[in-house]
């Protein structure tokens, strides 16, 4: 099977179906044939989110970043798997850049928690000289 289309659409029905793991296989896939389609990409990488293969979703959410700079929902995507990676300092920018870009109160909203959870986590841990 090498319709992207095809790949596309059945990523689309197993992560619909709460199946990421498998759409993942579909939209890998695709990928493969379309290294730098924007679309398949942001399914790939949000099928890798679903089922938590985190470092995974990282890693195709930087090459869409390369891509697309100005992608809001893109960086929304990043600080989102890099705070579930409790990676919260790192998540910060990419988080402040989606709430610039797209104006969302949802997205300032994930930013005001991640900015409360790391001013948190140096409350009870603080940073080493």
């Amino acid at each position: 099977m090498t319709d992207i289309r095809e790949l596309l659409d059945r990523g689309r029905e197993f992560r619909a179906a709460g199946d990421p793991s498998s759409a993942a296989r579909f939209l890998a896939e695709a990928a493969s044939h379309a290294p730098g389609d924007r679309t398949v990409l942001t399914e790939l990488a949000l099928a890798h989110f679903q089922s938590a293969a985190l470092g995974k979703a990282e890693g195709v959410l930087r090459d869409l970043v390369g891509l697309d700079p100005s992608d809001g929902y893109t960086r929304l995507l990043l600080g989102r798997t890099l705070s579930r990676q409790s990676r919260h300092v790192e998540a910060l920018p990419q988080l402040r850049l989606a709430a610039a870009l797209t104006r969302d109160p949802d997205v300032g909203a994930e930013l005001a928690r991640v900015e409360q959870r790391v001013t948190t986590d140096r409350e009870v841990r603080p940073l080493s000289p």
